[in-house]
């Protein structure tokens, strides 16, 4: 019965803290939600207004609010990778790749400068930096041991800047562009129910259960949503391709607003006073890093369409390290290739989420070693 006055605390503190993602989101910024939740959810945690009743003890909401968030997030992304991606990935596999590496490079470079010219550890400067999105990177940078609180801040100052300038610049080089193709931007089959769509909907909930036990097993980060994403694009990749059958879900767009709240809540929960202290220096350092940052995607957006088919626009918003949903949504209101936007963000968000935290593990390791030997030698 004590457990019961908590849990609805919690919900409490989730609800009120949607209300700030509310009003970020009449900006009609598409991840306004999920930057709204989080500011409100950590301007209460730091507060604690007493008619919230926030637990002194409690280290930010329970986790399974996160796991649920980040398993509606791993469908969503699994839903992505049909077989169109899988087609425009074999005839453009080049450009792609390319894209990927310098996209990794660039943000390794970045936290690089991050990690020697502020006072941050090595693990937060390589998770404030890395391309995966304000939606996955501070979940998995809390299961790796480094500081939540100041990754999600940088990777949020980072996401604004993305959004407000490379859309803003690309609108205004290409502003004669028809925009009609975004009154498609929701899939007819999507914006209707069906029983058989709901019975997808609850076998793709089952298969990210067992994608999560296997990441789990194999010790993948973030395994709700890395397991989930992977197992369900993998099913539906399978339907397509070899039994010939699409599998479509019942997937309304306020699954992905409840995402955005459960995310920005628990990460926003875990804020402190003591997060900030120093920080001003190293804010500086990431905002000039990401403008540098801003400015290598135009100029290899540039090379790539200069060297390729893919026109500058679609090579901007593919490259731009912003997050899926706004890059693909400034694709289709400016009639550039969603799909391969789409394409190249979903594999650089699978690209960096598996293979990035293991690595930052490794060079943290190198260093504590390093850090060590000196002590043991003496």
């Amino acid at each position: 019965m004590k457990e019961n006055p908590r849990f609805f605390q919690f919900v409490w503190f989730v609800i009120v803290s949607g209300v700030g993602g509310f009003f970020i989101s009449l900006t009609h910024l598409p991840i306004g939600w999920m930057i709204g939740t989080l500011l409100a959810a950590a301007l209460l945690a730091i507060l604690r207004p007493k008619f919230m009743h926030v637990p002194h003890t409690q280290n930010g909401i329970p986790k399974y609010w996160l796991y649920m968030g980040q398993c509606i997030l791993g469908i969503e992304l699994g839903q992505k990778v049909n077989t169109s991606v899988l087609s425009i990935f074999k005839e453009n596999w080049s450009a792609i790749i390319i894209m990927l590496l310098l996209s990794i490079l660039f943000s390794l470079l970045s936290g690089l400068v991050l990690w020697k010219y502020s006072k941050l550890d090595m693990l937060t400067s390589f998770f404030a930096t890395a391309p995966g999105g304000l939606s996955s990177i501070p979940g998995i940078a809390e299961e790796v041991g480094a500081n939540t609180g100041v990754v999600s801040i940088i990777q949020a100052m980072r996401v604004f800047l993305v959004i407000i300038i490379i859309p803003v610049v690309i609108s205004f080089l290409f502003g004669h562009s028809e925009i009609h193709a975004s009154n498609n931007v929701v899939p007819a089959e999507l914006t209707t129910f069906e029983v058989e769509q709901l019975a997808v909907t609850i076998f793709f909930v089952c298969i990210a259960w067992i994608g999560y036990h296997i990441g789990k097993f194999l010790k993948f980060p973030a395994p709700w949503l890395i397991g989930g994403m992977i197992s369900v694009a993998a099913v539906k990749s399978f339907g397509s391709v070899l039994i010939g059958y699409d599998f479509v879900a019942w997937w309304p767009q306020s699954l992905m607003i409840v995402s955005q709240i459960f995310i920005g809540a628990s990460i926003g929960s875990r804020f402190t006073k003591t997060m900030f202290v120093g920080l001003h220096r190293t804010l500086i350092i990431s905002f000039l890093s990401t403008l540098g940052l801003i400015v290598s995607v135009f100029i290899c957006a540039y090379i790539v369409s200069s060297l390729t088919e893919i026109s500058f626009l679609t090579a901007g918003l593919a490259f731009a390290p912003g997050g899926i949903a706004e890059m693909t949504t400034t694709a289709l209101v400016l009639n550039g290739d969603a799909t391969f936007v789409v394409a190249v963000q979903v594999l650089r968000v699978v690209t960096v989420c598996v293979t990035l935290p293991p690595f930052f593990r490794f060079l943290k390791y190198l260093e504590v070693k390093k850090k060590s030997h000196p002590h043991l030698s003496a």
